[in-house]
């Protein structure tokens, strides 16, 4: 809808004003049968200069001020204390229409703030909701081995190791969880400053391959390369971070990269993109539902939350490789097909 301003009101209105009273004076004359077009023009004149200037003085002095005043407001909300005379004149001087423009911006852009906000606010609902389970089922573990032990379990020595040992597993997961959110915390305040060096991703990637050989082995997940990768591939990047980044990558393949004849294949691939290299690992699962995979990296975050409590693992692993991907501005993404399986893919700057 086109707005209208106080110049255009004030016409409008003076124009009414000045035809009613031409029509009132056309009548009287014509009762009294005595015309003076005239007068009668002269008249209507007067009174539409007279309507349109007080009109337009009342408008600007009692609406548009009153509206320039709100603007300011939301102007003033909008920028720093140091930019503020500076646009306190550009306000002066800006029409009814620019700024018009302009609050009806602000709403729109509020309306995106305030959607945003109420999302931030379910996502924090969520997250304390899912920090307070985590914890709480290793805790109760926990506290129903001890009360077994206290109830006389003790006295039976096989019995008490084998509940020490269970609650020593749980202890591990409470600590493992507090670590990943220590360290997410960091990554995401940039207190961890990465230590970019230029280093070989095969060979670190064989590494990671070796300190999880024995769990794939476990899981009947075998763990292989795309081709030989017998000639360097050199990257810039945080060493440890990224060791973190395919650790935690190769062990979700590992955890649920099961075909239906229970066992699967995890492959790393790496493929050269000019000035980056894209790495692919992908292995042979179930494969996941497209709803779910916008959310993949949230915390805690789960597509099966009874059988992903059941392999391990803190919920946050992936969360974890978002923040260090994104922390060397490179970008992390999922493909999968349900029955087939699931590649997670990202970026790193050549070295």
């Amino acid at each position: 809808m086109k707005s209208t301003n106080h110049k255009q009101l004030s016409l409008s209105l003076a124009l009414i004003v000045s035809f009613v009273a031409a029509t009132i004076l056309f009548c009287w004359f014509y009762f009294f049968k005595k015309f003076d077009v005239v007068f009668i023009l002269a008249f209507s004149v007067l009174i539409f200069g007279t309507i349109y200037f007080f009109a337009t003085y009342f408008f600007q002095v009692y609406m548009v001020e009153k509206i320039r005043l709100i603007y300011k407001n939301i102007h003033n909300y909008k920028i720093s204390k140091k930019e503020n005379e500076t646009q306190q004149r550009i306000i002066s001087k800006k029409s009814l229409e620019e700024v018009d423009t302009e609050v009806k911006a602000w709403i729109e852009e509020n309306k995106e703030e305030v959607a945003e906000l109420k999302r931030l606010e379910q996502y924090r609902r969520e997250f304390l909701g899912n920090v307070s389970h985590e914890l709480k089922t290793p805790l109760t573990n926990i506290q129903g081995y001890v009360l077994t032990l206290l109830d006389g379990g003790v006295d039976d020595e096989q019995t008490a190791k084998s509940f020490l040992q269970r609650a020593e597993r749980n202890i591990d997961r409470m600590i493992e969880i507090i670590d990943d959110l220590e360290e997410i915390s960091q990554l995401e305040s940039g207190i961890q400053i990465l230590k970019t060096s230029t280093f070989d991703l095969a060979s670190l990637t064989r590494e990671v391959i070796d300190l999880l050989e024995t769990k794939a082995e476990i899981f009947n997940i075998k763990l292989t390369f795309a081709e030989p990768y017998e000639f360097p591939i050199k990257v810039s990047a945080d060493k440890e971070n990224l060791k973190k980044v395919l650790a935690n990558l190769i062990d979700n393949s590992i955890k649920y990269g099961h075909n239906s004849k229970g066992k699967g294949k995890t492959k790393i691939s790496f493929f050269d993109m000019d000035e980056y290299v894209l790495v692919e690992i992908t292995d042979q699962g179930m494969g996941i539902s497209e709803e779910h995979i916008p959310r993949l990296f949230e915390r805690f975050y789960r597509v099966d939350k009874n059988r992903s409590r059941d392999v391990g693992g803190s919920g946050l692993g992936l969360a974890i490789v978002k923040h260090i991907i994104e922390a060397h501005r490179q970008s992390i993404n999922v493909r999968s097909t349900l029955g087939v399986g699931s590649t997670f893919a990202f970026t790193l700057k050549k070295g």
